[in-house]
């Protein structure tokens, strides 16, 4: 199916319109610009997702005014979308961690998102910060949970008579209620279990960037319990399919939300209940859509 999709594309771009005969069951047709400087995986998904569609179609890629749509469906602003799907999700975790209360909450990030962390300090200055050294990071999440105080107070009690058996498991500071990870998938399976055996009573918190490289819903028992703004249906589509990478099918979804809103727009289907696929949104004329995604407690059990 690949190699089909690739030689489709390359066809399509040779010619300036292309018309699908796949029968409509409404009487509209859909006229996409795509600017041919996207990469040929968006445009393999968008033509996989068109073809599948029963829509009467006009596809132009080699259009010097059409709408440039950007490599990174994540961190780019989707036509009609107010914000990135990652914005989105930042701004959910912002009002769920600093705006309701403060000066309690621990971020977590690696190398990769230094300048991500770098403008929540600038925001958010009094919160307590850790970057992760990969040689370092056991040492280091011990020293900023004082961990190690722990374990010491421990190691004095029980000198002071050593035939009294004492019971103890290693317990975090208090003043911490929240943990957010800036992380990739990589390091996020490691210290996210890691944080979580030091303390169980501290809510955790991350976007989904934290899990795209997993290729199964059932690697997702990592982040156990972890909140994350993030749709229910789609976690439960994505567990139905044989996936090489979760963001694969993420990416699908956000081509798949650009050509339904493209639809509603170029259609005039605003009267039309028509729902999008990474998460719960109301389309209305001349309004910027915002994703409502919820925060999703990942759970595996069910999948």
């Amino acid at each position: 199916m690949k190699f089909s999709l690739t030689l489709i594309l390359f066809s399509l771009i040779f010619f300036i319109t292309s018309c699908a005969t796949v029968p409509a069951e409404k009487n509209y047709q859909l006229k996409l610009n795509l600017n041919p400087s996207t990469s040929i995986q968006n445009k393999e998904i968008i033509l996989e997702t068109l073809l599948k569609s029963n829509l009467q179609l006009s596809l132009r890629f080699e259009d010097e005014n059409s709408y440039l749509l950007q490599d990174d469906l994540f961190n780019s602003n989707l036509r009609y979308f107010c914000n990135s799907f990652l914005d989105d999700q930042r701004d959910i975790l912002e009002l769920a961690l600093f705006k309701r209360s403060s000066n309690n909450t621990l971020i977590v990030y690696t190398e990769e998102f230094e300048e991500s962390a770098s403008i929540l300090k600038k925001k958010y200055p009094n919160e307590l910060y850790l970057k992760i050294n990969k040689d370092t990071y056991e040492k280091d999440i011990i020293e900023i949970l004082n961990i190690d105080l722990s374990i010491e107070l421990f190691s004095e009690i029980k000198n002071l008579d050593k035939n009294i058996e004492v019971m103890h498991s290693p317990r975090s500071r208090k003043d911490i209620l929240k943990i957010y990870f800036i992380s990739n998938y990589d390091i996020g399976k490691t210290i996210v279990p890691l944080f979580r055996s030091y303390s169980s009573d501290i809510d955790f918190y991350a976007t989904s960037t934290i899990f795209h490289d997993a290729n199964n819903i059932k690697k997702l028992i990592d982040f156990e319990n972890t909140y994350i703004p993030f749709s229910e249906n789609l976690i439960k589509n994505i567990s139905e399919k044989d996936v090489t990478f979760i963001k694969e099918e993420i990416q699908k979804s956000l081509i798949s939300d650009f050509l339904t809103v493209e639809n509603i727009y170029q259609n005039n289907l605003f009267s039309q209940n028509i729902d999008l696929v990474s998460s719960n949104s109301k389309i209305r004329k001349n309004n910027c859509i915002k994703r409502d995604l919820k925060l999703w407690e990942v759970s595996t059990v069910s999948y």
